[in-house]
């Protein structure tokens, strides 16, 4: 490990609660782009399960008003979908529809609330090796998930999204924020033919004492040329461990990976910094820089 990034996952190898890592459990989501049907978008829903049966999803599927080109919709998976929804507004979904009109699906869960702690904390998080429980370091919820999940957008929501609308399956971006961010990397790193486009927000790179790091081992053998672009976006206002009342720090650790997985023969990398941007303002913001920069033109 580099010495610079080996820093890091040391500095974050003491947990503590964090009041950026842990929304309001109580913030309901925000759901009034839903009931617009004057809107450049249309949106539908789709809900099915986790395999275990353990965690309930809810899909919803932002299709343009803009006809299919003949390959289909470029499509972007947005995580934590019932934040994602509220992040979205009018006026970038015209832009949008007047771009490249990509096809918008918010994986979110059934719930009324902003944020599934419980669920995200599951889904979102690598298995640890040799750890015996799979724990959350902040909350102490199951974690861990992150394969079962990857392997559920694959398998079953792929499918029954296409089943809605033509999709470009070689044009698919894969976005998150926080825990969501820490999944994206995963799935760039351990399975970077699943998505074209990985556009990790605020990553959580301390997880695990930095176990995500610790992925980068035999990457470029699993990309095997396959091209594949990488958008890392953080906050200059965020700090860089999950505890209470820490200063900002500098976002060197993650302009540190980017560079360094920049290297590899297929990837394209940049580092984008939000100035001033603390982490929870981070998520609309970087959804919003993602889909302007990448779909309007």
């Amino acid at each position: 490990m580099r010495p610079r990034l080996l820093a890091l996952a040391l500095a974050f190898a003491v947990p503590g609660l964090a009041a950026h890592a842990a929304p309001a459990p109580d913030q309901k989501m925000d759901t009034h782009l839903l009931q617009r049907t004057d809107l450049a978008y249309r949106f539908s829903e789709l809900k099915l399960d986790s395999a275990d049966g353990q965690r309930h999803y809810q899909l919803w599927i932002a299709r343009p008003n803009h006809p299919a080109p003949a390959a289909g919709y470029p499509v972007v998976w947005m995580l934590d979908g019932n934040a994602a929804v509220g992040a979205l507004d009018e006026k970038l979904l015209a832009e949008l529809n007047a771009g490249k009109a990509p096809l918008l699906v918010a994986v979110g869960y059934q719930t009324p609330l902003r944020i599934d702690r419980a669920g995200r904390t599951r889904d979102y998080t690598p298995p640890r090796a040799a750890v015996a429980e799979q724990k959350d370091p902040l909350t102490g919820d199951p974690s861990g998930g992150a394969d079962a999940f990857l392997d559920l957008m694959r398998d079953r929501m792929l499918p029954a999204v296409a089943a809605q609308a033509p999709l470009d399956r070689a044009q698919q971006t894969l976005w998150g924020h926080s825990y969501g961010g820490l999944l994206t990397l995963h799935a760039l790193l351990t399975r970077p033919q699943q998505f074209s486009f990985y556009a990790p927000a605020s990553p959580s790179l301390w997880w695990g004492d930095g176990a995500i790091l610790e992925e980068r081992a035999g990457f470029a053998q699993r990309l095997a040329g396959h091209p594949v672009e990488l958008l890392l976006m953080r906050g200059t206002g965020e700090p860089s461990r999950p505890r209470d009342n820490v200063k900002p720090s500098p976002p060197r650790a993650a302009q540190d990976l980017v560079e360094e997985l920049g290297k590899v023969p297929g990837v394209q990398a940049q580092f984008h910094a939000f100035d001033g941007l603390s982490h929870g303002e981070t998520l609309g913001a970087s959804l919003r820089y993602l889909l302007q920069t990448r779909f309007v033109d």
